[in-house]
């Protein structure tokens, strides 16, 4: 079996070969926080945004960039999701959002760098599509919560 990194014999950076692996069912779940001001989030909340319902837009830009990762992330390979959620829900402190992401797939690589950009590209979207009402919002806590499959097993954060 190759060696499982980026770099080729002579150091160069290349995409990992992951022909030998066995496929295994693979999941994975991120998440990410957008902070916006109490009036955005009523705004949202309440059907008033003047762009309409901008959560249902951020999920399906998450849905659609975990389909497309391989396309943003330099030598990520290009996976045949079977299962990619994306939800979003109003923080208990009236001022955010927190998103919450979901992938899956029967592959020989992992699901994490799409359920991070899942989380990552739904943040952004909610931010382009609030920011004329609002542009002090911040994206924050974007992080791996767990990973199950592989070679490597389950994998749980901290605090997750």
């Amino acid at each position: 079996m190759s060696k499982l990194t980026h770099l080729d014999d002579k150091g160069e950076a290349r995409m990992v070969d992951v022909t030998d692996k066995a496929l295994t069912e693979r999941e994975a779940r991120a998440e990410a926080r957008i902070h916006m001001k109490g009036e955005t989030l009523r705004m949202i909340t309440e059907g008033e945004h003047p762009k309409g319902d901008v959560l249902a837009v951020a999920r399906i830009a998450g849905i659609m960039a975990a389909k497309r990762t391989h396309d943003l992330i330099p030598l990520c390979h290009a996976l045949n999701l079977t299962s990619v959620k994306v939800e979003l829900t109003p923080g208990e402190d009236g001022a955010s959002v927190h998103i919450l992401t979901f992938c899956k797939l029967s592959g020989q690589t992992g699901v994490e760098m799409e359920a991070l950009t899942a989380a990552s590209v739904a943040a952004l979207t909610l931010y382009d599509m609030c920011k004329a009402v609002d542009k002090g919002m911040e994206i924050s806590g974007v992080r791996l919560l767990e990973k199950k499959g592989g070679r490597s097993g389950h994998w749980v954060a901290a605090n997750a």
